[in-house]
């Protein structure tokens, strides 16, 4: 692939369809909650390529206007049928933070602008095409449906809600990445099959009001039990969990009121060819030339490449697991190094590739061999407070990559952005990658997630046990000195998952002090469908073992947890101090060295601010300036004065 493959966006109005693809009508519309970005990162750009690549033509409508039924007429009533997707992130945590509030701005819209697609996209979205066109083919996919399957937990609506298909009205949900269950289902439809006998794909889910026709399944419990009895939600949970292997996975059935969910097993992962063919599609790479305002979320991966798709990390609040799945999917050397040549040729590249990843950057190949032939351990995680001693630790691969990709002409540096599993790195004894990460591919800070360090919490979160993230930052430190190299460690830490207690969150500010870290960054957890700690959120139970597990759900407590772990920031002290408080923890406040809140540097801030007030309060005096004019107390050079810390 190179520049000159290069063809127009997919089109977004019926003169570029016919310009495009010579026809009136598409054979399939993608309704998307994004802005369209012709760029592999983006889920509306690959599905659309991939139908365009097996002959099929596709017609995009980006953030419709949901409020009537016009913008969803564009292109008519398509061939084949509508395809919905929220967008590259659930709609709804596109639109609002952990506390509930809303955010201010949309990375996946022009210009950075909220508003532009409504809550629960999928479903609004689904419901204005049905009221524009009946019973046409309505197929849904995207990370809010994969997540949103099953019955789940929706903390907005702080209840269980019913699978997002059911809610839709949709014919068929595709979950996971897509690919393959999109050119089967379109295959099937261009057969002249009718969409209500389409059944039997891998990776879908689909309504029916009888089971006689189904085969060889497990049912799990209904949406009306689980919405009753919080273990029950647990079981449920369990059996979805360790249903996700495509070699092993088995087709499970819910029941909805009358009507049942029937989840077919998860696709297969795609080969390294079918990964390559994919990532090799002839994108623009740009946004649609309609926009004429910056979309943010390409800042990130326009220089990106990547790598790997699957993650075998284990995280507690990760819904990898449900949609790209634990095993390992791997692009080929030579299509990354022609995608990267590809890089040097755009306009805006400065010689600088900013991520070679994926959800992890260092998982280049399965965890172990068995997972190829036999699929993944339904009762055992390959990492997570403890890992798997079968986990195949091996680095080289990713380091030959790195050092091909460093040597291609107009290449002056390669980063690695995603996140570097550290735990797995640790658990190499060869030193050859971490060496070469810090010499040729950390820019100055290189960000690792230990996410907390309190063992209790770990092992519920799945993340290694603490004394491991000492090691690394140890190890790190030294590689660093060896190579001559200043670099430093960016952690990231998460308060108020659960099993985290006002106890657990000073252990945490206690480790920061004494080992001089300060995250500029502390993540509150945020319970997302589909994510085992979203589970624990709402059940107050662990559902691997029906322990009990501590939930923080007060608002006052979680902003206390998050206060400790940036005691230091003044604007943190005082509701830190609360949290001391109620800890019983007064022993932390005073003028020692171990003390967390500082009395005499508190009270030199309390005072230095009365200071401030009284002088703001001051009624202005008039005086005389130099050249004999009067002015008053207040003006600009005074100001100034004090605005940078002149004398009072």
């Amino acid at each position: 692939m190179n520049i000159s493959d290069y063809r127009k966006a997919l089109p977004m109005n019926t003169v570029e369809l016919m310009e495009i693809f010579g026809v009136d009508t598409p054979d399939f519309v993608i309704v998307s909650g994004d802005a369209y970005i012709d760029h592999p990162s983006f889920g509306t750009a690959i599905i659309g390529r991939v139908l365009q690549a097996h002959g099929y033509s596709v017609g995009i409508i980006a953030q419709p206007n949901w409020k009537n039924t016009e913008d969803f007429k564009r292109f008519g009533r398509p061939r084949y049928a509508f395809m919905v997707n929220g967008g590259n992130m659930d709609s709804m945590v596109n639109h609002y933070t952990s506390s509930k509030k809303h955010r201010s701005n949309d990375s996946y819209s022009p210009g950075g602008k909220m508003g532009l697609r409504p809550d629960r996209a999928v479903t609004v979205y689904c419901n204005r095409i049905r009221e524009a066109y009946g019973s046409v083919p309505l197929i849904i996919g995207g990370i809010e449906a994969s997540l949103r399957r099953f019955a789940h937990y929706d903390y907005w609506d702080n209840k269980v809600r019913r699978s997002v298909l059911d809610d839709s009205g949709a014919d068929i949900l595709s979950y996971g990445m897509g690919e393959k269950q999109t050119i089967e289902i379109a295959d099937a439809l261009a057969s002249g099959l009718d969409v209500r006998d389409i059944t039997y794909i891998a990776g879908t889910c689909f309504m029916t009001s009888s089971l006689d026709n189904v085969y060889d399944y497990d049912e799990i419990e209904s949406f009306e039990s689980i919405s009753a009895d919080k273990k029950a939600y647990c079981r449920a949970f369990m059996k979805q969990y360790e249903e996700q292997d495509a070699l092993t996975g088995r087709r499970l059935v819910q029941k909805h009121g009358a009507r049942w969910l029937v989840a077919n097993p998860p696709a297969m992962p795609l080969t390294t060819q079918e990964l390559d063919d994919v990532y090799e599609l002839p994108y623009t790479r740009l946004p649609h030339p309609s926009y004429k305002e910056h979309i943010p979320a390409l800042d990130e991966v326009e220089f990106s490449l990547v790598s790997t798709r699957g993650c075998f990390g284990a995280c507690s609040f990760c819904a990898l697991t449900f949609h790209q799945g634990r095993v390992i999917q791997a692009r080929s050397h030579e299509s990354l190094l022609r995608e990267a040549r590809l890089l040097t040729g755009l306009p805006g590249f400065k010689g600088y590739i900013h991520d070679v990843g994926g959800p992890t950057a260092n998982f280049r190949h399965p965890a172990c061999k068995k997972q190829l032939t036999k699929g993944v351990c339904k009762k055992r995680q390959c990492l997570g407070y403890e890992h798997c001693k079968n986990v195949e630790v091996e680095h080289r691969d990713f380091t030959a990559l790195l050092k091909k990709l460093r040597s291609i002409e107009g290449v002056k540096k390669v980063f690695v952005r995603s996140g570097i599993r550290y735990d797995y790195l640790m658990f190499d004894n060869d030193d050859t990658f971490m060496r070469e990460l810090i010499k040729h591919h950390v820019s100055g800070q290189l960000k690792v997630a230990p996410e907390h360090i309190s063992d209790d919490v770990l092992r519920l979160m799945g993340k290694p046990a603490g004394g491991l993230y000492d090691r690394f930052c140890s190890k790190y430190m030294k590689l660093n000195k060896a190579l001559g190299m200043e670099q430093y460690i960016v952690p990231y830490f998460m308060s108020s998952h659960p099993g985290s207690t006002l106890d657990s969150a000073i252990e945490l500010a206690l480790y920061l002090k004494r080992t001089g870290q300060r995250p500029e960054q502390v993540q509150d957890f945020y319970p997302t469908p589909g994510t085992l700690s979203t589970c624990m959120f709402y059940t107050g139970l662990d559902p691997r073992n029906m322990q009990p597990v501590y939930v923080p759900r007060d608002p006052a407590e979680k902003a206390m947890q998050r206060a400790l772990m940036q005691f230091f920031m003044p604007q943190y002290r005082e509701l830190a101090r609360k949290a001391l408080i109620k800890a019983g923890r007064e022993d932390l406040i005073g003028n020692d060295r171990e003390c967390l809140i500082n009395t005499g540097a508190a009270r030199r801030v309390a005072e230095s601010k009365k200071r401030e007030s009284a002088r703001t309060d001051r009624k202005p005096t008039k005086r005389k300036n130099t050249n004999g004019r009067d002015v008053h107390g207040n003006n600009k050079d005074q100001r100034n004065e004090g605005k940078h810390g002149g004398r009072r």
